[in-house]
């Protein structure tokens, strides 16, 4: 689990980062998920946007996400999930 700081340091490093997945009319499904979990394998830090036609709430997307991924939940703010999980090859995020 992380704590309140390394989410704050977190935030502010996911800050400028676009969205590189959309959640839609889909929702969440496995193939989403793995694609989700190599993309945090490269990146660590990575930005998902909810789509306004996603028929699930964006609070059930993102623990789905998160739960599939393996991740941490950083944020949700407006329709934009931020995860992270650690690398364990290209680690590149020090946290506090």
């Amino acid at each position: 689990m992380l704590t309140g700081k390394q989410k704050r340091f977190l935030r502010a490093k996911a800050h400028h980062l676009n969205p590189i997945f959309q959640v839609g009319k889909g929702g969440v499904n496995d193939n989403l998920i793995i694609q989700i979990g190599e993309a945090l394998e490269v990146r660590e830090l990575i930005k998902v946007s909810v789509l306004q036609n996603c028929e699930e709430d964006r609070d059930d997307v993102g623990l789905a996400l998160s739960k599939g991924a393996r991740a941490e939940l950083v944020q949700i703010i407006g329709n934009t999930i931020v995860l992270y999980k650690e690398s364990r090859e290209n680690k590149q995020i020090k946290l506090p």
